[in-house]
């Protein structure tokens, strides 16, 4: 076959037609009616209004200025008793691991388990195609730890506040909350479209003296953390569950730092109490002992099934991974086989508080394995952190808003893993520091 060379027809062909789309020509060359014609040099982009509170912040930029940024430190290992940042080993004592479970072999060996089974991802919310099987089997699981009927699990913490408030509180209904709720409480109230009334940290009479002025037919929400994130301190839940009797109101308990911490095998603050009957919603995270990610409520069936169907933040989420699910899984299990576990987080709890009462520090009325180093100044509390990280010791500062202003504060948390010799080497760079800054 012979192949006949067509290039020079179609070149030929090709230069009879017009450029279709011609190419401008220079500014400069540019005419109307003969006459050339001048354009405006382009105006600088305003600044929406709305972004200048952003251009306009200035305290994170000052803090790196003087050295004392505290935020977004990366870790490139582990979270367990120590961690590497910048190459350095540091000892972790910001952490909410309070079982040290996070880089557990089982866990690990379950999360890998169900990625090689499920997959990475659940593609849809549990409302259509988004639940698993393992989900319906880490709800019974959590359902028979707190003792509720049922259980529902939410992709984050944050997100279980937000759903479950906000569905349940409504028009004409009210919702009461502890100043020292944390955020997620305070969001959810917010966002339901009922009255949000706050009562003073603690107060008990505060709170009688707000709920006895509510009409008596309205519905009523108490909501507030069994475990208070900053201040480690306990709610008086039998004094708080009288008030709700005696006033008609429903109980939510936030346990974000009460499961593996409080209560028969880490139930948390309502089984604490011997009080599970009378919390109507115990809500729970996995960031924390359970090693994961997610969070949960538990309650009857009916509240469960209600708030299926109305829980926005369920509905339009995707759901928690199979990885996350299975490693919740496993934590339980190991939680539950290894009691002593919770035995040891305390021990290290008394060591630590024991030492740094020693030592002079204001502890405030910690009950917990969160232990507040009180420092009531803002840049006091950032230098104290900047301090013990280089001396090799990793802590959070907490300011406002965690914290009412002059509250500030070096937030301690403990683990089940921490040895007595990490512990007293915590104590003895906290005392260095402290003496050094003029904060013992």
């Amino acid at each position: 076959m012979i192949y006949h060379d067509k290039t020079p027809a179609l070149e030929e062909r090709r230069s009879d037609q017009p450029e279709p789309y011609p190419l401008p020509l220079p500014p400069a060359a540019r005419e109307i009616n003969n006459r050339p014609v001048r354009r405006k040099a382009p105006a600088t982009p305003q600044i929406p209004a709305l972004l200048e509170k952003a251009r306009n912040f200035k305290t994170a930029a000052q803090l790196r200025e003087m050295g004392l940024y505290p935020y977004f430190r990366t870790i490139s290992s582990a979270q367990d008793t120590e961690v590497i940042i910048e190459g350095k080993r540091v000892l972790m004592l910001g952490s909410n691991s309070y079982l040290g479970l996070t880089n557990h072999p089982k866990i690990k060996a379950a999360a890998q388990a169900a990625v090689a089974k499920y997959g990475t991802g659940c593609a849809g919310s549990r409302f259509l195609n988004g639940t698993l099987d393992i989900h319906l089997e880490l709800e019974q699981a959590l359902a028979k730890l707190v003792n509720k009927e049922a259980v529902l699990l939410y992709s984050t913490g944050f997100q279980v506040n937000l759903g479950v408030i906000s569905a349940l509180v409504g028009k004409g209904e009210y919702v009461l909350g502890d100043k020292s709720n944390h955020a997620s409480i305070v969001e959810g109230c917010l966002l339901s479209q009922g009255k949000f009334l706050r009562f003073a940290h603690r107060d008990m009479a505060a709170l009688e003296s707000r709920i006895q002025k509510i009409e008596p037919e309205a519905g009523k929400l108490i909501v507030v953390d069994g475990v208070f994130s900053m201040e480690g301190d306990i709610i008086q839940l039998p004094e708080l569950c009288r008030i709700a009797r005696d006033y008609g109101a429903a109980v939510m308990v936030d346990d974000a730092h009460a499961i593996g911490v409080l209560g028969k095998n880490g139930a948390g603050t309502a089984s604490h109490f011997g009080l599970t009957d009378q919390v109507h919603l115990i809500m729970g995270t996995f960031s924390k002992s359970l090693a994961s990610l997610g969070g949960f409520i538990g309650s009857d069936a009916k509240t469960i099934d209600y708030l299926k169907h109305h829980s926005r933040p369920l509905i339009f989420s995707a759901s928690v991974s199979p990885a996350n699910a299975a490693a919740v899984l496993a934590a339980l299990q190991i939680m539950q086989e290894e009691p002593e576990r919770i035995a040891r987080l305390w021990r290290n709890t008394r060591r630590m508080k024991k030492g740094l009462d020693h030592l002079g520090f204001n502890l405030g009325d910690s009950e917990t394995p969160i232990l507040p180093v009180y420092c009531r100044d803002l840049v006091l509390a950032f230098k104290v952190c900047k301090r013990l990280h280089e001396e090799g010791v990793f802590v959070n500062p907490v300011v406002s808003p965690a914290v009412a202003p002059g509250q500030e504060l070096i937030r301690i948390s403990l683990m089940a893993t921490h040895t007595d010799e990490q512990v007293d080497f915590a104590l003895d760079k906290l005392g260095k520091v402290g003496k050094e800054l003029g904060l013992i």
